[in-house]
């Protein structure tokens, strides 16, 4: 049996590099393009060439490869392909970084020898995430590791550009959008990050060009009013009905600009009247269109005001905000000042304010293709998970602005447009042209964008897989099976894929999306390394081992929840861990005398021997329906809930007197035949959350040379239910429990035997007790045990009942009464004294008020725990008073 025995303790670092070497040098993570298994398929989302491993990739990567796993051991040809992003704004930036540590920019460089440099980079740095991946447990297709800058992936986004724009679908044009100055880019609605900012609402009065008075409007960025060009109002407000039409002084400008009417003004913001600053404010340059409104453009793409500042050029907008409010006050034209909260838009990559701004841009005429994306959804081809998130998606897909796909950095895929200096033709081409289609010019110019990191990633399901060569791969993977991933980019990049997808391959990318939460700390905090509450997985991975972590993360993961994760309970599945690895040793220990080959019989088995193969039956099943339904919580409860409490508390207590017994070797061979199933099974089941140990317990339990991962994952059988064996042993088991309960409550000694009698008058439940009297005296510590069906209470006995079985400990002479109850009311009064300690804490308003909130919820914990252990305290004693009074 087996091979050798498993060292004292487990090793995780030495297992972990040995048998993930060990997967690689057997090509065990390998799909085939071409297989008469079924496939399945998912697509990594790839992580950014300049990432590092945090919390969140963990949990988004570990619940990929438990599904990849899992999908592999059932006989699925399992594929998970991996890749990363090339992160154009991201990267850029830390290569302008290491640039400026030269005293050099990338204009010193020019762009040839800039992109040259960024890919030095990513040879030398780039790249270090996968690593960490591997680290992980990850079991991708590394053979097919992609790159979205890598040649056969810039071929799929030009064709994609190419065909968008001969169906119209793309288009150039002066539009508002999101600037950020410091990346010098426009960047997309999804790439601004909001948060509220304590700031101030200017009410400025604008004079009539003719007679006496003026209008007050309401703005929170007065510098912007340099570039208005109308005041407007709701036409419904009588109070300015009669103002329409005429004509106001922009103060400072000294320009004239009408009064319009526009229903989109809100009658109860300010005063009713807004400026309009159409170079500005999205909604502003929407009104501006409506009514031809001229658009000035006060500010260059550093957010310095330009010459159409007037005497303000040259000042950085937040300088120039509060000259205009100077200025303004000193001209009487500023009525009031009032403090006022709103949102700001930041830069999702570098945290600037974010400067809405007219340019000249490129665009997804998005509407036909999120149409197609919402029908799919609605339709069922794509189910998303959990399905509360299916309105968001439909509220966004609904409510959808044009895309912004062009971005003024140089690294990323350069869009393939040339305009021909000769002629002027516009050429849109997947590859490069040498000649003007039309004047046979070779003048021709390249736009100077790149295309928004996201196109690219849009196409990752189907690009990876070669498109847009018809390759063996995308006809045997796609639509992808699964896209595992945070709920924060359902609409960056979910419904992206779902759009190009459906465009290009004409099916939706994939069949389901899982959408995960975000990891918090234990008490629901976001994590931060500010707030000191931030965890590093590889930290983790080193202290506890890869498998605690990557089991704490699934046993967490529940549909709609955040996943709170400590340091502790990462700890804690490190114990269940060292559980398994001890239930191993002892079991092969047990079993070295034992030949699979060995006939055994049914009538051999014992209740115990049924019994855990029926609980094993029902545990195999609620894996499997965990797994299937993507609640990763419920299938770690249901596996941690077998091994540690059936499997090792009582299985291997109950049969450690028949392993140890040599009279008996039908029973013998029983028992370790079930223990040896059970075990090997158990390993799969765990196999897909903790890779590494189930591995490392495979290669030395079981005798062939095959891997645990291409094992047969376990089905559930209708023969190995067994519903009489798990009512009897529950029944056993209760009994157990109550007399070791009595024992703990009364103090007892633990190595002392004690006689017990069972008291149930019906003659099957004593025919069931008889069947576990062993299992009763050997784990209960029992000197002898009476079964009967006589109900009169015996005197000097404990009580307690156990379904309809009355339960008799005889104590007399065993404990002093006197002495116990003494050691409970001490034990009461300290417990009492810690209680109201920490009730006047939690009953003190300023405690509550000033103490942080993990603080409390601890303080809070103390007293749930205080208050359980009194409990525990007085039913102790009123069990000691009864115990006394039958005495």
């Amino acid at each position: 049996m087996g091979k050798e025995a498993l060292t004292k303790v487990y090793e995780p670092r030495a297992a972990e590099a040995k048998w993930y070497q060990y997967w690689l040098d057997n090509d065990f993570f390998h799909a085939a393009d071409s297989s008469s298994k079924e496939p399945f398929s998912i697509v990594i989302p790839p992580p950014n060439v300049t990432g590092m491993l945090h919390m969140g990739h963990a949990l988004n990567n570990v619940l990929q490869d438990i599904c990849v796993r899992y999908k592999r051991m059932q006989g699925y040809n399992a594929l998970w392909m991996p890749g990363m992003d090339h992160a154009g704004i991201a990267t850029q930036n830390v290569v302008e970084q290491e640039l400026a540590k030269e005293g050099l920019t990338r204009h010193d460089l020019g762009r040839v020898k800039f992109i040259e440099r960024v890919w030095e980079w990513k040879a030398k740095y780039g790249g270090v995430i996968i690593h960490q991946l591997k680290r992980l447990g990850c079991s991708c297709d590394w053979s097919r590791e992609r790159f979205t800058m890598d040649e056969g992936l810039s071929k799929a986004v030009r064709e994609v550009f190419v065909r968008l724009y001969n169906d119209g679908l793309i288009y150039q044009g002066d539009y508002i959008v999101n600037w950020c100055p410091r990346c010098r880019t426009a960047i997309s609605d999804l790439e601004v990050e909001y948060h509220m900012e304590a700031g101030h609402l200017w009410n400025i009065r604008y004079p009539f060009v003719e007679g006496e008075g003026g209008i007050v409007v309401a703005t929170t960025r007065p510098e912007t009013m340099l570039g208005d060009t109308a005041v407007a109002v709701n036409p419904n407000d009588g109070r300015y009905r009669e103002l329409i039409g005429r004509e106001v002084i922009l103060p400072l400008m000294n320009r004239r600009i009408p009064v319009i009417a526009d229903d989109y003004v809100t009658m109860e913001f300010g005063s009713g009247a807004v400026k309009i600053t159409p170079a500005s404010d999205p909604n502003d340059f929407a009104m501006a269109g409506r009514h031809k409104l001229e658009i000035i453009r006060i500010m260059d793409d550093n957010a310095v005001i330009n010459k159409n500042g007037g005497v303000y050029e040259g000042q950085d907008r937040y300088e120039c905000r509060r000259n205009v409010v100077r200025d303004l006050e000193t001209g009487g034209y500023l009525v009031g000042t009032e403090p006022y909260a709103h949102n700001i838009g930041q830069c999702y990559r570098c945290k600037t304010d974010i400067e809405p701004a007219v340019s000249r841009q490129w665009f997804v005429k998005i509407a036909p293709l999120a149409k197609e994306a919402t029908a799919a959804v609605v339709k069922g081809k794509t189910r998303i998970i959990p399905p509360s998130w299916e309105a968001t998606y439909f509220e966004w897909m609904n409510n959808i602005r044009d895309w912004c796909i062009s971005r003024q950095i140089w690294w990323g895929h350069r869009i393939p447009v040339w305009n021909c200096d000769g002629c002027g033709k516009v050429i849109v081409a997947s590859h490069d042209p040498d000649l003007c289609p039309d004047c046979g010019g070779t003048k021709l110019r390249q736009e100077e964008d790149v295309l928004d990191t996201w196109f690219s990633s849009g196409l990752w399901p189907f690009s990876t897989l070669g498109w847009p060569e018809r390759t063996e791969a995308l006809r045997t993977f796609y639509p992808t099976s699964l896209l595992v991933t945070g709920f924060d980019i359902l609409f960056f990049w979910v419904a992206r894929m779902m759009m190009m997808g459906l465009y290009v391959m004409k099916d939706v990318p994939f069949r389901d999306v899982y959408l995960h939460a975000l990891v918090r700390d234990e008490n629901g905090e976001k994590m931060s390394k500010s707030k000191g509450n931030s965890i590093d997985p590889l930290e983790m991975m080193d202290r506890f081992g890869t498998d605690a972590f990557r089991f704490t993360l699934a046993a967490f993961t529940a549909q709609g929840r955040d996943v709170r994760m400590s340091e502790e309970r990462i700890e804690g599945y490190k114990y269940f861990i060292n559980k398994i690895w001890n239930a191993t040793r002892f079991s092969m220990m047990n079993v070295e005398d034992y030949s699979s080959d060995a006939a055994v019989q049914r009538e051999d088995e014992s209740i115990a021997d049924r019994w855990i193969k029926a609980r094993l039956n029902r545990t195999i099943a609620e894996v499997i329906r965990g797994l299937d339904e993507y609640r990763f919580n419920d299938a770690t409860a249901a596996v941690y809930q077998f091994i540690w409490h059936e499997f090792c508390d009582w299985y291997l207590e109950l049969i450690k007197p028949v392993l140890y017994g040599k009279e008996n070797n039908a029973a013998r061979r029983a028992a370790q035949k079930t223990l040896t199933d059970v075990l090997t099974t158990s390993l799969k089941l765990l196999h897909p959350f903790m890779p590494f140990l189930t591995e490392e317990i495979w290669q030395t339990l079981v005798a062939d040379e095959s891997s645990i991962m291409v094992s047969p994952f376990p089905e559930a059988d209708e023969t190995m239910s067994d519903p009489e064996a798990e009512g009897e042993m529950a029944l056993i088991m209760e009994v157990i429990t109550r007399i070791r309960n009595i024992r703990g409550e009364m103090n007892v000694v633990p190595s002392l035997k004690l006689k017990a009698t069972l008291a149930v008058p019906a003659a099957d439940l004593q025919t069931t007790l008889e069947k576990g009297r062993v299992y009763i005296m050997n784990l209960a510590n029992l000197e002898t045990l009476i079964i009967t069906g006589e109900m009169t209470e015996p005197k000097g006995a404990a009580t307690a009942v156990a379904g309809p079985v009355h339960v008799y400990l005889f104590l007399a002479g065993v404990i002093d009464v006197a002495g116990e109850e003494n050691r409970l009311q001490k034990e009461i009064a300290r417990v009492d004294k810690d209680l109201i300690l920490v009730s006047r804490k939690l009953a003190n308003p300023e405690f509550l008020a000033k103490a942080a909130e993990a603080v409390v919820k601890k303080e809070q914990e103390k007293a749930r725990v205080l208050r359980e252990k009194r409990a525990a305290l007085d039913a102790a004693l009123i069990r000691l008073a009864a115990f006394s009074k039958s005495g």
